[in-house]
């Protein structure tokens, strides 16, 4: 440093510096060594032979003053201060509508904790930046030459362990309110230039004196405006920004905080760059005064000792990368994303892409643009394609070593303030009031003029002549914004939609991975415009298009893969060997680009990225045998694949005999018998694979009954799915060798305290033929007729009404019981225990109450009229076994009494079938007993007599 203070080339502001140090300390302190160190980090970083370019993310000043120096210099080097693996995607970028950002995915690793996974890191890159100036310019400039320099994604993980984003700078800040904002889902961000105060007092401090409410408007109105010029004022020339920029990276350099491993990654990200930059030259011996470096203004005042192309070498190395899988693309990003990402003020990027159209008309500088670039207009891409072929000139003179002191008069010139545009701002209050009225606002011409008239006052109030239009937002809000927003939209996000709005971008055809083109490609008989944002109806006729079958299955695995709303059907659905025939979806595969790139990262077709998540599913450490059947379903489901269901239903025999618990009993009753029928229609035979599962199965819940009945933790619905499994597959998993036995010894083992399960256990029991149902029936009356039990009497129901599933045959005698218990209970208990008796039922057999109620229909009288003579099934006399009904006559009723009565019917069926016999008459004696019919014809006895006379 001491070498650095010797320049002469700012004497005269290190000597004003000294004074006022010495006037505010009162004599030499910290103060004066801070001063003079910012001036030591200007001096040493514009003496550098290679030319630092120093830049600040998303900032139009950066951009104009980069694609001025560009055509300047022309340089045939370009260092970027990007992660160095990026670098073939950078290409790409011509087949995408700006704003996109490169993604580095890995979604296994190996290296880093486990929980960390996936890994994501982004970035998101605009047209009013300067890197995306300095990318255009190097691709499409013959000769020339893009490196990135910086760590890579890799190293990014390495070193920062689980990288913390900045927080927001306030509520509006927050934005994930917009779905546009969670564009870039839970990945690491990674920017050209973060250039913003890590000391919070002295954030504070800036905020609070510069009278704005956020540090993007700060930033806008302190740093943007005097380096990029106004209506009022020219830009500042090329020496004065790099100066004013090496200067404000400084400050906020030496006045960050003691976080000593935030300071020590950004010193080893320096060193990493210096080390590239080097080895790059020696490599390929290029001149550095050929070269451009574009880093972050932050990045560019470093002070450590690998600082420059003669600076220290072998002192840093460069660690090796895991062995975690990197994939690479593109996705697509937003306004609202990056503010997001990075705790920018919502509706910054926005008003920051507008300046810099504005600056582009008013400084006449021309803009770099990739040929073919998606959004750009044609004749700024034939120009760029004309101006492809002409290859990079002769570099322009460097300065010398010693660079005039431009920083003096910067810091000394009066601010220039702008005169105000009445024009612009009177457009603006019109133009929000009507954007407000569209919105449902009541507002009138009116509010127009008061916010034309607020904005002003506001600018004057903040020591501006000029209304921001962070200003202008203000006021609308203030003249506007009611106490209920009417629409969807309030009057803040209506300002920052007019002020440009949330630009989101666009990934092309060609910028895909493999898989999303293959996708696009297979769903193009549909005829809709899928990569546009938006919902598209898609209509499916399969029945007069067969061939839409093959979209079909492509739409149903996009919807099991990706998030809710991609791919949602609206008519038609697919279970286990039902296909509709016709189907009608909501496609919304341009909004939910990126988790389409995404899936092509896993694989090269949705087929096989498919199978990789079932695998991962069915064989991962926290598997359930209900994990791994849900996967066959699918598999079976969705693939069609008889091979990997067989492979994962082999798989879920284990993960069941490992089970200690019933947790999933339902589920696997469940799915267990949707694929029983499912292959007993559609297969000859059943797999040999679901055989044993059944098999394994019955003798693993008949050996956890005993203690499922006892256990605190077991409910009750989960004991009755496994006497479910039990009961259902128990003529299967008889065939295959199984013994009844244990079930019989599992039900009489269990003694169960619980009322719920005492009554499901009563109900197996009535199933395997030890508990008759008048024995079932006379332990129901006895718990009604003990006042102590009346209160449990709702858990006993609900017990009964789960016993429903593997015990249907109840039904009735359910149905009894609760009618029993309304008829006989008096109303001073009957009325505190209903709302007990409806909460439990609700809670604990929501699914199975249907089945209760039809029951309950086909036992009660369907007319209210009906109802005073009817008589309870239950309450008839039992008819004694021999005894018949006799009539009046005292002889028992003989034949059909209708059929004499009316007998034009039977006449007329005579007629039909030939038979001239008439009637006969009832001779009134005793009536006939035996077998008439073999009386009358005995020539049939008579041959089986014959037949089983033989020897």
């Amino acid at each position: 440093m001491s070498g650095d203070r010797e320049s002469t080339s700012f004497a005269a502001l290190r000597g004003q510096l000294q004074e006022a140090a010495a006037v505010f300390a009162g004599g030499p302190d910290a103060l004066e060594g801070i001063l003079l160190g910012l001036v030591d980090d200007v001096d040493r970083a514009v003496r550098e032979p290679l030319e630092i370019f120093p830049v600040c993310h998303h900032s139009p000043a950066s951009a104009t003053a980069m694609a001025r120096r560009l055509r300047e210099k022309q340089p045939k080097v370009v260092y970027l201060e990007l992660c160095e693996d990026l670098a073939p995607l950078l290409a790409e970028l011509r087949n995408c509508r700006l704003p996109v950002a490169v993604q580095a995915f890995a979604g296994d690793v190996d290296g880093f904790p486990k929980e960390w996974a996936p890994l994501s890191v982004v970035a998101p890159i605009t047209e009013a930046s300067a890197e995306y100036q300095a990318i255009a310019y190097a691709l499409d400039t013959p000769g020339v030459e893009l490196v990135l320099v910086d760590r890579s994604a890799d190293h990014v993980f390495q070193w920062d362990g689980r990288h913390e984003q900045p927080p927001d700078e306030d509520e509006t800040a927050q934005d994930a309110r917009v779905p546009e904002a969670a564009l870039h889902g839970e990945a690491v961000g990674v920017e050209i230039g973060d250039l913003r105060p890590r000391f919070a007092e002295l954030e504070e401090h800036l905020l609070r004196h510069g009278k704005v409410r956020h540090w993007s408007e700060w930033w806008h109105q302190y740093v943007e405006v005097p380096l990029g010029g106004s209506s009022g004022d020219a830009a500042v020339d090329h020496d004065t920004y790099r100066q004013v920029m090496f200067l404000v990276g400084s400050l906020f350099r030496r006045l960050a905080p003691g976080d000593g491993a935030r300071v020590r990654v950004d010193e080893d990200r320096e060193r990493y760059m210096w080390t590239r930059m080097r080895e790059h030259l020696d490599a390929t011996g290029t001149d550095p005064a050929d070269c451009l470096y574009v880093c972050g203004a932050f990045h560019a005042a470093s002070r450590v000792e690998e600082f420059g192309v003669r600076g220290r070498t072998g002192s840093f190395t460069i660690t090796p990368r895991t062995a975690t899988p990197w994939s690479y693309g593109l996705i697509p990003s937003s306004h609202a994303a990056i503010e997001a990402q990075f705790g920018l003020a919502a509706g910054s990027v926005s008003i920051a892409s507008t300046e810099w159209a504005k600056a582009l008309k008013r400084t006449r500088v021309k803009p770099y643009r990739l040929a073919g670039q998606a959004g750009a207009k044609k004749a700024a891409a034939t120009k760029a394609v004309a101006k492809k072929a002409a290859p990079a000139g002769p570099a322009a003179p460097v300065a010398a070593p010693a660079a005039a002191d431009r920083l003096s008069g910067f810091l000394r010139r009066p601010p220039v303030l702008d005169a105000l545009d009445e024009a612009e701002l009177l457009g603006w209050s019109v133009e929000i009031v009507r954007a407000a009225r569209r919105g449902g606002y009541l507002a009138s011409t009116a509010d127009a003029v008061a916010v034309f008239e607020t904005s002003i006052l506001l600018a004057g109030m903040r020591d501006r002549a000029k209304p921001t239009p962070y200003d202008f937002q203000d006021a609308a809000v203030t003249c506007i914004e009611k106490d209920v927003v009417p629409g969807r939209r309030d009057v803040r996000r209506l300002v920052e939609i007019m002020m440009g709005g949330d630009r989101i971008g666009q990934v092309g055809y060609e910028a895909l991975p493999p898989l999303a083109r293959d996708v696009h490609d297979r769903l193009e008989p549909l005829g809709l415009r899928l990569q546009q944002r938006g919902v598209r109806r898609a209509l499916l006729d399969m029945a007069s298009r067969p061939e839409l079958r093959a979209c079909s299955d492509v739409l149903w695995m996009l919807r099991r893969l990706m998030p809710h709303g991609a791919a949602r059907t609206v008519m038609g659905e697919r279970r286990l060997g039902e296909r509709s025939i016709q189907e009608s979806w909501d496609l919304a595969l341009g909004t939910h680009q990126r988790a389409l790139i995404e899936l092509g990262y896993e694989g090269v077709s949705i087929e096989q990225v498919l199978e990789q998540r079932l695998r991962r599913d069915a064989y991962g450490p926290s598997a359930t045998t209900t994990t791994v059947l849900a996967a066959v379903e699918d598999a079976t489901l969705y693939l069609g694949s008889r091979r990997l269901a067989d492979e994962l239903g082999t798989h879920a025999l284990k993960v069941l005999a490992a089970e200690r618990g019933v947790d999933g009993a339902p589920e696997v009753l469940r799915r267990v018998r949707a694929l029983l029928a499912y292959y007993r229609t559609s297969e000859p035979v059943l797999p040999s694979w679901i055989e044993s599962f059944v098999k394994s199965g019955y003798a693993h819940y008949c050996t956890l009954l005993p203690t499922a009945f006892q256990d605190e933790d077991a409910t009750v619905g989960q004991v009755a799915a496994m006497l479910g499994f039990l009961f259902s597959m128990e003529s299967l998993a008889l065939s295959l060798g199984c013994d009844r036995t244990q079930l019989e010894l599992a039900v009489g083992q269990s003694h169960p305290e619980d009322p719920s399960k005492t009554a499901l256990l009563w109900a197996a029991q009535v199933q395997l033929g030890t508990l008759s149902r008048e024995e079932l029936r006379g332990r129901c009356d006895a718990l009604l007729a003990d006042p102590l039990v009346v209160p449990a009497y709702p858990r006993y129901l609900s017990g009964f009404v789960h016993a429903l599933e593997p015990v249907p045959g109840l039904a009735d005698v359910v149905v009894e019981a609760v009618s029993n218990a309304f008829g006989r209970l008096p109303d001073a208990v009957l009325l505190p225990w209903l709302p007990l008796l409806i909460t439990t039922l609700r809670s604990n057999a929501a699914e199975l109450a249907p089945l209760l109620i039809r029951e309950a229909g086909r036992i009660f009288p369907g007319r209210l009229a009906a109802l005073d003579a009817w008589v309870p099934p239950w309450r008839t006399p039992p008819v004694v076994p021999g005894s018949r009904r006799t009539d009046s006559g005292g002889h028992a009723p003989r034949g059909a009494a209708l059929l004499p009565l009316h007998p034009a019917a039977c006449d007329a069926l005579a007629g039909l079938l030939g038979c001239d016999d008439g009637w006969t008459t009832d001779s009134g004696g005793p009536p006939e007993r035996g077998a008439l019919l073999t009386a009358r014809h005995p020539e049939p006895a008579k041959a089986w007599e014959a037949v089983l006379a033989r020897p």
